[in-house]
């Protein structure tokens, strides 16, 4: 990713921590889990080596999980640090949010202590950030009690460098989510053992009866008895106390629902799909408040001692926290920091989900040529076209030989025709802005004040718009909208309105300072391709600002 945009190192980063999450929970057993754990930084998030050091219940440190280093693993592998030695290591450390960072030129000081590690040693570093063999860099994982749950140890980044911001925030959310896998592993594992107990003992039916109880009701997530099959399928039979408190329902309410009546709209569909034995889903359900929360829900199959009625043991895991900060991170990575549109990144996609590579019907005979740009496309001319564009001798002679295209079933958008503007079509509008004057604004009075007026240009442009419009920043001063269902009149009229409200003053620290705007009305089409659209607006703007600019200079002359 190296040269490459922030917004896409952002998505790279977040799609690489999404993945490594994900496996997390695909893990069946807690060695499982471990081994996923230590994998997960080196196979996501660009490190060499990875240890998984888990608190044993005499309170010292194992090493429970290596990876990156076959040698590594032989040396560390079950190797025990006292617990006195990491909190030296966890106190002394630099705080990058929860993350400990111990530089070599500190690190020395601990080299007498019992605390596992690979050899380190090698030269003095050639630049500020470069990462040292003996730098150190641990990311503590705590259960929801906030007691130390382990500590990850991470290693040899493979940028050479030492993690930025956004490496920081991936680990630091990383562990916090390792945490959750390895307490849930725990969990399931003690549940699996009370299960397999009450199989096993039926002479001591009532003793395990009472275990299960104690670790349905005491557990720390939430846990539902569900009846299997018949009429009532589905229906819960018994919720423990951390459910209720997560949905805000008193016990004897929620026996008078299923997951079916709790689930959003939405995610209905998702419920039954993985409903069935063993199914488990991230959905949202509804508490009693109106409002929705995120939720993984795992369905696991209890049978009586008789083999008689199977249930459905539920377990419902609260991962709100964890779906705010997916979308906040989304949000990042696709909308400007300054203002809060959408960034050039995502005007792109958005544009480009709009348009296929075939042209409308009607613009497939002689083909389209931009009045502007003079890029043509469309097929040739010279033969028959069906309602969708396509040539009827089945090949077309622009895109070669029909196939399957993901846009099935997709609506062509056609520009409206400056050569007969009252015909009525209407199409998708691309306005260009470009501020005028903006430039001897930032450098009379400073970015300060320039930023100031961009938040509030783009404020004034996003109340001008209509709901389901897209502004966005594509940098700088320049500003795209996108308009759907408008006519070239519509168009040019929305580009006046967006104008003069822009031109009023914009008061900033006690000063008011003007901006003027220009604007140019492109076109998206079927059969071009984002580029040439935002291309095509980009020259018809620079045209209204020379001929703008050619009015001044010619009634200055008069």
């Amino acid at each position: 990713m190296e040269g490459e945009p922030e917004p896409y190192v952002r998505l790279s980063t977040l799609r690489q921590l999404h993945r490594v999450i994900a496996d997390l929970n695909t893990a069946r057993s807690l060695a499982d889990t471990l081994q996923t754990v230590a994998d997960g930084v080196t196979g996501g998030l660009g490190y060499e080596l990875a240890a998984v050091n888990l608190v044993r219940p005499d309170g010292d440190l194992v090493v429970a999980a290596v990876a990156g280093s076959a040698g590594a693993e032989a040396l560390m592998a079950g190797r025990v640090g006292s617990r006195d030695a990491w909190e030296r290591r966890l106190d002394m450390g630099t705080r990058w949010g929860e993350l400990r960072f111990i530089p070599h030129t500190e690190g020395w000081v601990l080299d007498g202590d019992d605390v596992p590690k690979w050899p380190g040693g090698g030269p003095q570093p050639r630049f500020a950030d470069e990462w040292h063999p003996n730098d150190r860099l641990l990311a503590p994982m705590y259960t929801s009690g906030e007691d130390l749950l382990g500590v990850i140890a991470v290693d040899r980044p493979r940028s050479g460098r030492r993690p930025g911001p956004w490496g920081r925030e991936a680990l630091q959310m990383y562990a916090f989510q390792a945490a959750i896998a390895i307490s849930n592993a725990r969990l399931r594992a003690n549940m699996q053992r009370a299960l397999v107990r009450l199989e096993r003992e039926q002479q001591a039916l009532r003793s395990s009866e009472e275990s299960f109880r104690q670790a349905f009701e005491y557990a720390p997530s939430g846990m539902a008895i569900a009846e299997m099959g018949g009429d009532r399928h589905g229906r819960l039979i018994r919720a423990n106390d951390a459910l209720c408190r997560l949905l805000g329902r008193p016990a004897a309410a929620m026996r008078r629902y299923s997951f079916t009546d709790l689930v959003h709209p939405e995610d209905t569909g998702l419920l039954l799909r993985t409903s069935a034995e063993g199914g488990r889903a991230e959905l949202r359900l509804a508490r009693r408040d109106g409002s929705h929360v995120w939720v993984s829900l795992r369905n696991s199959v209890v049978a009586d001692a008789a083999a008689g009625p199977r249930y459905l043991l539920s377990h419902v895991e609260d991962i709100e926290e964890r779906k705010r900060h997916e979308l906040q991170l989304a949000h990042r990575a696709s909308h400007d920091s300054l203002t809060g549109l959408p960034n050039s990144a995502e005007l792109r996609a958005r544009l480009a989900s709009r348009l296929c590579d075939r042209l409308p019907a009607g613009q497939g005979e002689a083909g389209v040529v931009d009045a502007v740009t003079g890029s043509a496309y469309g097929p040739a001319a010279g033969f028959e076209t069906d309602e969708n564009g396509f040539r009827t001798d089945g090949f077309d002679a622009l895109f070669g030989p029909p196939g399957p295209s993901p846009f099935d079933g997709h609506v062509h958008i056609a520009a409206p025709s400056e050569a007969t503007p009252d015909d009525g079509t209407k199409g998708l509008a691309v306005l260009f802005c470009d501020l005028d004057g903006f430039k001897s604004i930032n450098d009379r009075f400073g970015h300060h004040t320039g930023d100031a007026v961009l938040v509030e240009v783009a404020r004034r442009l996003t109340n001008g718009v209509r709901d389901g419009d897209t502004v966005a920043r594509l940098g700088g001063d320049e500003f795209v909208v996108l308009a759907d269902g408008l006519g070239l009149a519509d168009a040019q009229d929305l580009a006046a309105r967006l104008r003069n409200a822009i031109i009023p003053p914009i008061r900033v620290d006690g000063r008011a300072v003007r901006v003027g705007a220009s604007f140019g009305v492109g076109w998206a089409a079927c059969g071009m391709s984002a580029e040439e659209v935002l291309h095509s607006a980009d020259q018809r703007m620079y045209r209204e600002k020379r001929s703008r600019a050619a009015g001044r200079a010619h009634r200055r002359a008069g």
